[in-house]
């Protein structure tokens, strides 16, 4: 049983994941309600669950292993992992790890949504803190592969292990990092979205330009090659000379870490050395490229049109007011 502790849009997302996994589900909603209210939740709940799982699969039957519960859910007892998905408020997450100690088995993983608060601090909350790690999965969580996990130096490899088991196992794609503010997407993301806003602010681009820029360039790129293995595609020189450049014209915020000037001087500059971020066998080299480029020109073949074509973005009258 995977039991899911908080039913606002990601406990929801998550359930879905689920269940169109073929998983026996609790979703219980831990917020205060009258009856009255908890039960017209239940229905608004299992209606619009209902209503994705239909246009994910072309059917609802998954739904019938969906339990709608609250704090007296019997089912807590036994699950095996559980997703505590409340708001971001400390204190109320210290108050339901306090209480979901004494629900679910000792051997049950704990994995916090969170993308506010560190592993360690979720940790703390719990009885037993070897068995916590964080999940953080991207919104709509039913939709995107990607759920980063993180653990601590005091996780249980073994809890790490059987999470990352279980994502794999309907279909997810887990990446495990340490306990670092942002994660790895949300890091890279605020970075992005915040140059984004810059460049509007300081009138070098409109926002449809900049969005259509990515849309049409930076982002199928890095859907072929992440970025650090785009660094060794290209070569670390270039970036180290990139980002001196820009660095005297816009500022701080574009000098390159150490590790960059480290792996061009010691002539890890990627492809062209056999090693940089990664390790390149020189005979596997022509494969591993004409395999890049299909993988680009099978994005580029999807993308194109509907590239071409446009697609409407949201207008709002320039002075701002309501239309």
């Amino acid at each position: 049983m995977i039991a899911i502790v908080g039913a606002g849009r990601m406990g929801e997302g998550i359930a879905l994941a689920f269940l169109a996994a073929g998983h026996p589900v609790l979703l219980a909603d831990v917020k205060d309600r009258t009856e009255e209210e908890r039960q017209l939740r239940r229905d608004e709940v299992r209606k619009r669950l209902a209503d994705r799982l239909r246009a994910m699969s072309g059917h609802a039957d998954a739904l019938e292993s969906l339990t709608l519960g609250d704090r007296s859910a019997k089912e807590l007892a036994d699950a095996t992992v559980v997703f505590e998905a409340v708001p971001e408020v400390m204190e109320i997450k210290r108050e339901v790890f306090g209480w979901l100690g004494s629900q679910v088995p000792e051997s049950a993983v704990l994995a916090s949504t969170t993308s506010t608060f560190l592993v360690t601090q979720i940790a703390e909350l719990a009885d037993r803190p070897e068995r916590v790690v964080n999940a953080h999965w991207l919104n709509p969580a039913e939709l995107m592969p990607l759920v980063e996990v993180s653990r601590s130096d005091g996780t249980d490899p073994a809890a790490v292990d059987r999470l990352v088991e279980l994502l794999r196992e309907i279909g997810k794609v887990p990446v495990v990092c340490g306990p670092a503010a942002g994660y790895i997407v949300p890091r890279l993301q605020a970075l992005l979205m915040n140059e984004a806003a810059r460049m509007v602010e300081e009138g070098v681009a409109g926002a449809a330009e900049i969005d259509l820029a990515v849309r049409a360039g930076l982002g199928p790129r890095f859907s072929v090659l992440g970025p650090l293995e785009f660094i060794d595609w290209g070569g670390g020189d270039i970036l180290y000379y990139a980002s001196r450049y820009l660095t005297g014209e816009l500022g701080e915020r574009f000098q390159a870490p150490a590790i960059v000037e480290e792996n061009m001087t010691g002539q890890r500059r990627g492809l062209q050395d056999g090693t940089g971020f990664y390790r390149f066998d020189p005979a596997g080299v022509p494969d591993y490229r004409a395999a890049r480029i299909r993988e680009f020109e099978e994005i580029f073949r999807l993308r194109e049109p509907h590239l071409r074509d446009g697609t409407p973005v949201p207008v709002r009258p320039e002075d701002g007011s309501e239309e």
